[in-house]
């Protein structure tokens, strides 16, 4: 019975070992949290990562800005090379007519007039715009008045076009000076 109690007291025992086991965590040899070294070599890590990815960046926008003020400063130097190319016929034909010194006035006021048809066209090609504002309303954005005088048209009126104006994509090159109805008081 002694034997029986000594059983049942180590039965009981190995019975509250297992449950402990059971309910107990895991020990193991290997802590599975990094120690503050391994932490602190992964954050120097991902900021050396973070510093160079920010040096690329700045990298690439300094030159990004240098490519750009390159171009700007390309497109200021060549601007007029398309009207420029356009002009030299012109030059041509005025050089040639002041070389023929056998013309007759009817041969070189036909050059003339051909000189100023490929000028025009030079004009049309670079969108220069003649301003001829002959009878419009006198408008200051566009017309430079250098005299008001009394006229039939009504107050305002462009009277006379002493030097056409031009503009170029809708922004004046030279306004037309021009004459202007006064009022009739």
């Amino acid at each position: 019975m002694q034997e029986e109690k000594n059983l049942s007291i180590s039965e009981q025992e190995a019975d509250v070992k297992d449950a402990g086991a059971a309910t107990a965590p895991e020990t193991t040899d290997v802590d599975s949290t990094p120690s503050p070294e391994e932490l602190l070599k992964a954050a120097e890590l991902k900021a050396a990562e973070s510093h160079d990815a920010w040096l690329r960046a700045k990298a690439d926008t300094e030159n990004l800005r240098r490519r750009a003020q390159e171009d700007v400063s390309k497109a200021h130097k060549f601007a007029a090379e398309k009207f420029a190319g356009e002009l030299l016929a012109v030059k041509d034909s005025l050089e040639a007519a002041l070389g023929n010194e056998t013309q007759t006035a009817e041969a070189l006021k036909a050059g003339v007039e051909l000189t100023l048809k490929q000028l025009n066209a030079a004009f049309e090609k670079s969108a220069v715009v003649e301003l001829n504002p002959l009878g419009e309303k006198f408008d200051p954005h566009f017309h430079q008045a250098i005299a008001m005088v009394d006229a039939e048209q009504e107050p305002n009126t462009v009277v006379s076009v002493l030097q056409k104006g031009y503009s170029l994509h809708e922004r004046i090159l030279r306004p037309a000076l021009v004459t202007v109805a006064k009022s009739r008081e």
